[in-house]
């Protein structure tokens, strides 16, 4: 049993969750017959609020234990504030002086404040017609054949997917190893550079939002001095007789924007949509309020990379809050539509399969 005492009961291992009560329960002190209303204190009037609230208190054991735990609270309360706004200000100003393109991708909000330290929470969800994969559920590790490198695999076939996607890390003097045999690469850039050198020693340096396509069984090597971030999308390919596919190094402002009729966001195709392509990577781009008119039902798949904003998707019967960093995988014909949120642009880079007969 603790004490009486009213200094004791300040070690006790609840104490950090009473200083909310006497705010949220007017009730807290038998004597007061009308609740009590406590407004955010400033700190030049402390003393004023004290000593009012010491006229009203009587000398009891239980009202001087009140009044030290009110006491105790308002000087915590003014300390949190003036510390909350310091660091809140220094934050502040060294993340705006460090931030680049799709900087959320890499530096991702791993969940809302009050759920930052709640043990087992995460975003992420699996089912069998799509998934959402958060950033706080990114499992890194090597990458085989790479140097230097992990990644976390977001999309693969034990999904039900027919390609894979996956975040590489690359950091000083890494480089990367060859796909399996007949098997097609894209590569995108969101933090830091590489350089890509092929077989003829062509060498091409790749920027944030810069990307490359590999064709299947072609001689490549990517190459980091620093670190970078790549998202990196393979899928066997599906050839045909007589089509061939070659390398494609680009960036998305280079690309047009497309008519897309009866909607309204920007789209932008990266890949050549000519036959021998068996899939395709578009930037989407939605401001604030805008969203997908057709509610979309198909037989392709999706591997989605949120890279800027948030907003709202529906999968299937489920309605996900989502924002950048975040992965979606779509299973063939799962009902799925987007809505932009927020002050800032929804901008977000989606695998497709194209070009060939399902059958």
């Amino acid at each position: 049993m603790y004490s009486h005492h009213p200094l004791r009961r300040f070690s006790h291992p609840w104490f950090c969750r009473l200083p909310s009560l006497p705010i949220q329960s007017p009730n807290f002190c038998p004597k007061f017959r009308k609740p009590m209303e406590f407004q955010e204190p400033q700190k030049s009037q402390l003393g004023s609020q004290v000593a009012a609230i010491m006229h009203r208190l009587s000398l009891s054991a239980h009202s001087l234990q009140a009044f030290l735990l009110l006491f105790t609270t308002l000087s915590l309360l003014n300390m949190v504030v003036a510390e909350d706004e310091f660091c809140r200000s220094s934050i502040s100003d060294s993340i705006s002086s460090s931030k680049h393109s799709y900087w959320k991708v890499t530096n991702p909000t791993l969940s809302p404040s009050h759920l930052q330290d709640l043990p087992g929470f995460t975003r992420s969800v699996y089912k069998r017609d799509h998934a959402l994969i958060t950033p706080e559920s990114h499992v890194f590790s090597p990458l085989p054949e790479w140097t230097n490198t992990l990644a976390a695999y977001l999309i693969t076939p034990a999904m039900g997917s027919h390609f894979v996607m996956y975040l590489a890390k690359m950091q000083g003097n890494s480089q990367s190893g060859l796909p399996a045999r007949d098997v097609e690469r894209f590569i995108f850039v969101v933090q830091g550079s590489v350089t890509l050198i092929n077989a003829s020693d062509a060498s091409h340096k790749l920027m944030v939002d810069s990307y490359a396509y590999l064709p299947p069984n072609f001689e490549h090597l990517i190459k980091c001095d620093e670190s970078a971030t790549l998202v990196v999308l393979e899928r066997r390919h599906a050839s045909m007789e007589n089509h061939f596919t070659e390398q494609i190094v680009g960036s998305t402002n280079q690309q047009p924007l497309l008519e897309t009729p009866g909607e309204v966001f920007e789209l932008r195709k990266l890949l050549p949509m000519s036959m021998p392509y068996d899939f395709n990577v578009h930037i989407m781009d939605f401001q604030p309020g805008e969203y997908l008119n057709v509610k979309e039902v198909h037989y392709n798949q999706h591997g989605l990379l949120l890279l800027e904003g948030q907003g709202i998707y529906r999968l299937g019967d489920s309605w996900y809050p989502v924002q950048a960093g975040d992965v979606i995988w779509m299973a063939p014909f799962v009902p799925q539509w987007y809505a932009a949120l927020g002050k800032t642009r929804s901008r977000y880079l989606l695998y497709k399969d194209v070009n060939r007969n399902p059958l």
